[in-house]
């Protein structure tokens, strides 16, 4: 049986309720996304509410929300963010993400998501893992098209997404009016295919746009220095 948590420096992460585990996609969109100027933070689909942890331990003036539509992921993040030292500025609450913002008239600096994104491929027979793993609840296109609804003018959207979604994003960027800040390529092993991507939009045009790339491992089980440096404050272990 796997281990029914994940302990970080400054907080546990249980994850023997939740549909989705702890992995290295969010560990990747918590450390990367640009938190510093963000008070008020929207987490969309927080699964066991780990990125929202991060970016709390990331910036202390950060207020969360922290949304989900499943309510055993509710139940799971809400325990987890009771048990750390951020609880008092992270609220977990069971909503749809459209039906959030049309009935909660709030605004964000930022919203992170790691969605779900496996609209191609064969849905796996439970339920909850297919909520989480595949956007049957959440498209791509309705992420986009709800979040641009609740971002402030200078707000920005981080998501994480595979890469092969690359053409569908750009496609999806001009009809929602979204520029792109900011993109990391992120490769498991030097002579891999590229496999995620990171991204930071934005609904006004930046003064310039970055691009990136960033290596995992060098070898199994031998993390890279640029990677190593970005997970420190939050792996025990490396």
């Amino acid at each position: 049986m796997s281990n029914p948590y994940f302990r970080f420096k400054q907080f546990t992460v249980f994850h023997d309720k939740c549909a989705m585990k702890v992995g290295t996609d969010g560990v990747l969109l918590g450390a990367w996304a640009s938190v510093d100027k963000a008070v008020d933070v929207l987490d969309v689909g927080t699964g066991t509410g780990l990125i929202a942890l991060m970016v709390a331990q990331r910036n202390s003036r950060a207020r969360m929300v922290a949304i989900d539509v499943d309510e055993y992921a509710v139940a799971q993040a809400t325990e987890n963010v009771e048990n750390s030292p951020f609880a008092d500025r992270i609220a977990v609450e069971l909503w749809d993400f459209r039906q959030f913002v049309q009935n909660r008239p709030e605004c964000f600096d930022l919203i992170v998501c790691n969605p779900p994104y496996f609209s191609d491929s064969l849905l796996p027979p439970d339920k909850a893992r297919a909520t989480a793993r595949h956007s049957v609840s959440l498209t791509l296109d309705e992420l986009l098209f709800s979040a641009r609804s609740c971002l402030r003018d200078r707000g920005v959207l981080s998501l994480i997404l595979p890469y092969d979604k690359n053409e569908e994003l750009d496609r999806l960027c001009e009809k929602h009016a979204f520029y792109m800040k900011r993109k990391t390529i992120v490769y498991p092993l030097p002579d891999s295919n590229p496999k995620r991507l990171l991204i930071e939009l934005t609904v006004q045009l930046p003064g310039h746009s970055e691009t990136s790339s960033l290596i995992i491992e060098n070898s199994r089980h031998r993390y890279t220095k640029d990677f190593s440096e970005m997970v420190s404050n939050f792996y025990i272990h490396l």
